[in-house]
């Protein structure tokens, strides 16, 4: 299912939901693991686990981008700076496992953001086949078909 976006007071919340027949903690490990989060992330590397410590982003040619955590709660939540933008994800138990909201909070709209948006969702995707066991054949295929609904609904948005 795409993520909804609203806008409320020139900010842009994106929400994505899914709905994991997995406990929290193993949805957790997922997030915050480096073993397991370099299985659907592996630009991301958690450094330092607690509110205001450190998730570090690797930009493949030897750099590396510092982004704070700017909230945490074992187990249920885990916030993290992403550019000038917020990622959040929020777990809570339900009757068949484990439900994830994952917000982006955007600032504004770049070229980069719909590649962003596309991306945050095969990532959630993969997330959830990797805790079934089952592997994603192309992730770049996805991407771009997840990219041009992305499109489609930012173009409506900002218009």
């Amino acid at each position: 299912m795409i993520a909804t976006v609203q806008k409320e007071n020139g900010i842009y919340t994106v929400r994505y939901e899914r709905h994991f027949q997995h406990s929290v903690e193993d949805v957790w490990a997922m997030l915050t693991d480096n073993e397991k989060l370099q299985q659907w992330f592996t630009e991301l590397e958690v450094v330092d686990l607690r509110k205001g410590g450190l998730i570090k982003f690797d930009m493949q040619d030897g750099t590396f981008i510092d982004m704070k955590i700017l909230d945490y709660e074992p187990l249920k939540v885990l916030a993290f700076e992403w550019d000038a933008d917020i990622a959040r994800f929020e777990l809570s138990r339900d009757e068949v496992g484990c439900q994830l909201i994952f917000i982006q909070t955007l600032s504004s709209f770049t070229e980069q953001t719909t590649k962003d948006l596309a991306g945050w969702h095969v990532c959630l995707d993969v997330i959830e086949a990797l805790l079934d066991g089952r592997t994603v054949e192309s992730r770049e295929n996805q991407w771009k078909e997840w990219y041009v609904k992305y499109k489609e609904l930012l173009d409506e948005i900002i218009e």
